[in-house]
């Protein structure tokens, strides 16, 4: 992986969306400003929630493109929303959404980074309490590694 997966300026503290449909449009729009995916990729995240949930448990939610999204993909990258209140995710409650795209299947070994980082609830408490989007993003540091 050539690129940094998460950039600084991808990392938000406060997401603005309240429905989760808004969080996955919010976490899509971060990922086309950081020139990795196409604008049609949003619109493919939104069509695999409707077909399967992407919520993971602890508060996290890893919204992604459909298969047939793929060619929407120019680099492999996240997106990292913090919300202040719970997002009403299919009746699950979502404090985090992470967008996520990759090339290839580099998203597999991206997930598995995100899924160890929030299979601990110290860590998940760490993320909370985080006072701002500089903090998250050295919390979130392995991702990149």
């Amino acid at each position: 992986m050539t690129d940094t997966i998460l950039d600084r300026a991808n990392v938000v503290a406060l997401g603005s969306a309240t429905t989760r449909d808004e969080a996955i449009r919010e976490a899509g729009r971060l990922l086309v400003a950081a020139g990795a995916v196409e604008p049609a990729y949003i619109d493919s995240m939104g069509d695999r929630e409707r077909t399967v949930s992407t919520f993971m448990g602890n508060g996290l939610a890893i919204p992604h493109g459909t298969n047939e999204a793929k060619d929407e993909i120019k680099r492999s990258a996240l997106s990292f929303i913090r919300y202040g209140s719970p997002i009403d995710w299919d009746g699950e409650e979502v404090r985090f959404v992470v967008g996520i795209a990759g090339v290839n299947n580099e998203h597999l070994e991206i997930l598995s980074k995100i899924a160890i980082i929030f299979s601990e609830e110290d860590d998940v408490q760490k993320l909370i309490e985080a006072p701002d989007a500089d903090a998250l993003f050295a919390l979130l540091g392995d991702v990149n590694e």
